[in-house]
């Protein structure tokens, strides 16, 4: 199974991790790879919550 990428911008994923709290561990780590499973999951629903309203908004 291939990983994929691209799907959201850094610029997105970074203000959702902001808003969720987890940024600064991100940016202290270097890495995503230290948010919890849980956190990723929380991401995941905020970025199909704003892009819903950006549809609805079209």
């Amino acid at each position: 199974m291939s990983k994929v990428k691209g799907l959201i911008s850094e610029n997105l994923k970074q203000e959702i991790a902001k808003e969720l709290g987890v940024y600064d561990q991100v940016k202290k780590d270097g890495s995503w790879k230290n948010v919890s499973s849980k956190k990723c999951g929380q991401m995941v629903s905020k970025a199909i919550e704003i892009a819903n309203r950006a549809v609805e908004h079209e």
